[in-house]
């Protein structure tokens, strides 16, 4: 970002968008909101985030501070406008160890091929609990949900944050922009799982996203 305020680069020159978490933005309560805002309230930034989003050989990703960010940068992303916001944890408390998730059938161009999938993977939140402002929009395109024995994961502590349907990932109607609350890059190594089979080999099912991207950029 500072980079980009500064004009040393310029996302008109990138294809590709990671927005990290960890301690982007001091990992405060409200960072992703503050980073979105540094956007939206610099019309020259708002615009070349407008840019980029719209250029249709783009993708972007979001994950933890960077999921939030973007969900509130929504208004920028074409397809993006039913995105939630992500709000404190139902538990009010920092939740942080792996979960298991399910990946759901959606245009992710991230998740292509993964549908069906059902993995540990890391949280490390205190706002990562899905809110609409009403019933959750019929366009939604979830991608991944806390899965239970039954499905969807509702309570605590197989749902760590209280979202409905549990919901903890979503994408743009295209599939190019993607948001989810959990780290799959804390999980991209098998040695990073909590237990894998001896024949796994070095890396975790979730590298796949990382090569979906690849090979959607070409």
């Amino acid at each position: 970002m500072t980079d980009l305020f500064a004009g040393r680069f310029s996302l008109d020159d990138f294809r590709g968008l990671a927005a990290c978490g960890g301690f982007s933005y001091g990992d405060v309560l409200g960072a992703g909101r503050g980073w979105a805002a540094s956007v939206l309230f610099n019309a020259a930034m708002a615009e070349q985030f407008l840019r980029f989003f719209h250029r249709a050989d783009t993708f972007s990703f979001g994950a933890c501070n960077g999921c939030q960010m973007l969900a509130e940068l929504r208004s920028l992303i074409p397809g993006a406008e039913h995105w939630p916001s992500f709000v404190r944890n139902r538990s009010e408390q920092f939740e942080g160890r792996l979960v298991e998730v399910e990946v759901l059938d959606s245009p992710s161009i991230l998740f292509a091929g993964m549908a069906g999938m059902r993995a540990p993977i890391v949280v490390s939140n205190g706002e990562g609990r899905v809110n609409w402002p009403g019933p959750q929009p019929a366009q939604a395109k979830p991608v991944l949900r806390f899965a239970g024995s039954q499905g969807a994961a509702e309570q605590y502590p197989a749902n760590p944050n209280g979202s409905p349907a549990g919901i903890t990932g979503l994408c743009s109607l295209d599939g190019r922009a993607t948001i989810v609350m959990p780290h799959p890059e804390r999980v991209h190594l098998s040695a990073q799982m909590s237990w894998a089979p001896r024949d796994a080999g070095r890396w975790s099912p979730w590298m796949r996203m990382f090569r979906n991207a690849r090979v959607w950029v070409g």
